[in-house]
């Protein structure tokens, strides 16, 4: 009988990976912007980064090299992503501006939402697209569901 726990103690359960073009280069975008920590760095055999893993907050990200074996492929650098990651931090507007000086094009300026966010939304160097935000204001389920109402209405 294994002592193995099917989930890694300290790791969560969901976590992005991101397919990058140059990975070398998103590690070092999500540092510059997110704070974020690098744990592992593992070169391919062409000596790029094949894998790495990285901390924003508590929050665990694998960004990936694109391997030829594999069907993942890096996102198209045109904002056209399906997949969009949300992430909370202390000040919206610092962090988009870092994100912009390290390289990013803002998506959707950022503005006070209804449902009690700060939000704006960016398209990274290796076409992941990130919607950041601060909470600004606690609501209820019922004030929100009164102020889209009120948007939808027009």
């Amino acid at each position: 009988m294994s002592n193995v726990k099917p989930i890694p103690e300290g790791v969560p359960v969901v976590m992005p990976m991101l397919v990058c073009r140059d990975a070398s280069a998103e590690i070092d975008f999500c540092k510059t912007t997110f704070g974020a920590v690098e744990l592992v760095r593992r070169p391919g055999p062409d000596g790029t980064v094949a894998h790495a893993l990285v901390t924003i907050g508590p929050a665990m990200v694998m960004i990936e090299g694109v391997w030829p074996t594999l069907s993942s492929r890096a996102p198209q650098p045109d904002g056209s992503s399906p997949v969009v990651i949300y992430v909370y931090v202390d000040d919206v507007d610092k962090v988009i501006e870092r994100a912009v000086a390290a390289g990013a094009t803002i998506l959707i300026p950022v503005k006070d939402q209804f449902w009690g966010d700060r939000t704006g939304r960016i398209i990274d160097p290796s076409g992941h697209v990130w919607t950041i935000s601060t909470r600004i204001e606690e609501t209820s389920s019922d004030e929100r569901q009164e102020r889209w109402s009120s948007i939808v209405k027009g």
